[in-house]
């Protein structure tokens, strides 16, 4: 196996990017440790019955992630994504879970938000209106927009239960002459199995790298470790910068701080050739 990962004249380049990516930026990451996100329950803000029950309260909170978000600056791992972009042109791919508008304020264009878009809202009831623009606040219900159609405006997001955008348009992206890349998922890491489970069983010989944060090996992720082929370890901009380098061919494995071989997990879990699988469920 070489020791470089090096992007051919002829690959093209799906990136998967997470809270943390965004994280560096001071944006907060999913759900905090006491399972609570930006101090409101899930359940309370992020699925249509929390809509249902009170729009007020959901409008208050997505108003709260607006402020934050205008607050916060593209960083340095932004920067790189949209510069290897315009270096890759239609050849590179971009799908972000994050909501936020971070990578198209860093220059990239060429991209999909599965899970909607903070600065984005739409009629509840998909009358048909296309969804718009919209960085407006709402804190009361009396402020709450209402479509042509009569129906309430909401956030463009996806919430809990509610199906991924775009998906028909991410797995045309897929293809052989692909080299995949997941840049810092952040500590909810599950969302990305699918995606990553789907590359390794459609296209085997497709090289699928996984870098960013890793907060326990033996829990979420192993839940990816059938499916990567390279891992970085660690978290940052300085994380997915070094895999950058990588990519370019400008490093070797060994000079980039805990970037191992296909068998990384393996050799540090269990003495096998391949990641270590998840147990059967």
């Amino acid at each position: 196996m070489s020791n470089t990962i090096s992007i051919r004249s002829n690959d093209r380049v799906f990136v998967l990017t997470g809270a943390g990516i965004s994280a560096e930026s001071g944006i907060p990451t999913f759900r905090d440790s006491d399972g609570l996100w930006n101090g409101y329950r899930v359940e309370e803000v992020a699925t249509p019955e929390a809509w249902e029950d009170n729009p007020e309260r959901v409008w208050k909170f997505y108003s709260m992630r607006r402020r934050d978000a205008q607050r916060c600056k593209p960083n340095s791992a932004h920067e790189a994504l949209a510069a290897l972009e315009s270096q890759l042109g239609e050849r590179f791919f971009l799908c972000t879970q994050n909501v936020d508008d971070l990578h198209e304020r860093a220059g990239s264009r060429n991209l999909v938000h599965m899970h909607g878009e903070l600065f984005s809202s739409r009629c509840e009831s998909n009358c048909g209106a296309a969804p718009y623009v919209d960085k407006d606040i709402y804190e009361t219900a009396d402020q709450i927009p209402i479509c042509a159609c009569g129906a309430r405006i909401r956030p463009d997001i996806v919430w809990f239960g509610e199906y991924p955008l775009a998906m028909d348009r991410i797995m045309r992206e897929t293809g052989a002459e692909m080299l995949a890349v997941s840049v810092m998922p952040g500590p909810q890491m599950a969302a990305a199995v699918p995606l990553c489970r789907d590359f390794r069983q459609k296209y085997p010989q497709v090289p699928v790298v996984w870098g960013g944060y890793f907060p326990s090996l033996y829990a979420d992720a192993t839940l990816n470790a059938p499916y990567v082929d390279f891992a970085v370890r660690g978290q940052g901009e300085d994380t997915f910068l070094e895999l950058l380098a990588a990519l370019r061919g400008a490093r070797k494995f060994g000079a980039i701080r805990g970037l191992s071989y296909k068998d990384d997990f393996g050799l540090r879990v269990h003495n096998i050739e391949r990641p270590m699988r998840s147990p059967e469920r």
